[in-house]
């Protein structure tokens, strides 16, 4: 089933929202990243995912962080643990430049965007079979996650 409906609803007036449907990333690091960036200018936003794929800054875990190790430095949200997704950074990343151009085309200024909204939910998860010999072949799920963001323009 294709995600159709965003998770809030907003005044069309000065909002631009985009969202990907079925994207191959973990739920778990899309939650952390949808938690980090609300709130956020969205240039500020590009720029952090950005340090986090160049593995200068640590995408903060809160919530998901059993097992994981603490990073050096200043903790970040409250918390030294953290991770560096850069498969759910790029594709986060080419949502937000996806909404900015919703947001151009509805003549909207890029530099006073703001996220107000950013949700991911549990996507329509595929099986792929990996063979080995005749009987020991297993089936493994796929991961998919939907992705929605919706900016505002500020003052």
């Amino acid at each position: 089933m294709v995600k159709k409906t965003y998770q809030v609803q907003v005044s069309k007036s000065n909002t631009a929202r985009a969202y990907v449907a079925n994207s191959g990333i973990s739920l778990k690091y899309a939650t952390e990243i949808c938690r980090e960036i609300n709130g956020k200018p969205l240039e500020k936003a590009v720029a952090f995912l950005e340090r986090v794929i160049a593995k200068h800054d640590f995408l903060p875990l809160r919530k998901f962080n059993r097992k994981v190790g603490h990073r050096k430095g200043e903790s970040k949200s409250g918390v030294k643990s953290g991770r560096y997704p850069e498969k759910a950074c790029m594709a986060f990343i080419k949502l937000l430049n996806s909404v900015k151009a919703n947001a151009d085309f509805k003549g909207m200024d890029a530099e006073k965007l703001l996220i107000v909204h950013a949700f991911a939910s549990k996507g329509f998860r595929r099986y792929s079979f990996q063979p080995k010999g005749r009987i020991g072949g297993r089936r493994r799920r796929k991961k998919a996650t939907h992705i929605e963001v919706i900016v505002r323009e500020g003052k």
